[in-house]
């Protein structure tokens, strides 16, 4: 049985804890801390909620629609902050090698979506020779209208710039904002079947989680 997501973010915790600089991991423990306690939004997308159609740049520039990503069955919608965060790429990772290949007998489809530039989303799906669409959700437009967008705090933008890191850099319209990772199953009509938001961004949606949602649908 492969590790979890979970048991790779806790390694990699670990790992950080032993290599950031002090100021730095106290900064990050104390976000993440914070954002434990507030927990998931209460105004956050949430089942049986019909999302309005979005078209987003995919990492070639060509647009992607809600729409045509249910077109023939349901649709997982990964919101992630960017290729430049490891517990995304763990995720990523994850989804590609155990999730997308059950996916087809589920007739569904996955699409990644980030804050990133789509050249930045290139990257990302080069990296990882993902083969899912990743798209381009500039100034995380939709991510907001589900609830889930936020703007880091300034004392973590700083810590992050203390490591060679401004994510304003990569985002499509050079803010800071970002999504909290989420997982969305939407079916056929728009209609959110699932949810699983994660306000702490070390945790993540486990592939076995998403499977059981599909096989809920029926």
């Amino acid at each position: 049985m492969s590790t979890t997501i979970q048991e790779q973010a806790d390694a990699l915790k670990a790992a950080s804890a032993q290599r950031l600089p002090p100021a730095v991991l106290e900064t990050f423990t104390r976000d993440q801390a914070a954002w434990r306690t507030k927990g998931r939004p209460a105004d956050a997308v949430a089942v049986g909620d019909v999302l309005s159609d979005f078209t987003l740049p995919d990492a070639t520039g060509h647009d992607v629609s809600l729409s045509e990503l249910v077109a023939d069955g349901p649709a997982v919608l990964v919101f992630y902050r960017g290729g430049w965060c490891p517990y995304c790429n763990l995720a990523l990772h994850q989804y590609q090698s155990e999730l997308v290949p059950q996916l087809p007998a589920r007739g569904a489809t996955l699409a990644a979506i980030s804050p990133q530039k789509p050249d930045q989303s290139l990257s990302t799906a080069e990296k990882h020779d993902l083969q899912f669409a990743v798209l381009s959700d500039s100034g995380a437009r939709v991510a907001r209208t589900l609830g889930i967008a936020f703007e880091p705090a300034e004392d973590v933008l700083e810590a992050q710039r203390a490591l060679g890191l401004d994510i304003r850099d990569g985002n499509a319209d050079g803010s800071p904002e970002l999504p909290m990772p989420t997982v969305l199953v939407v079916d056929a009509d728009r209609s959110v079947r699932f949810v699983d938001v994660h306000a702490d961004y070390t945790s993540r949606t486990e592939v076995s989680a998403i499977l059981a949602a599909l096989a809920n649908l029926g």
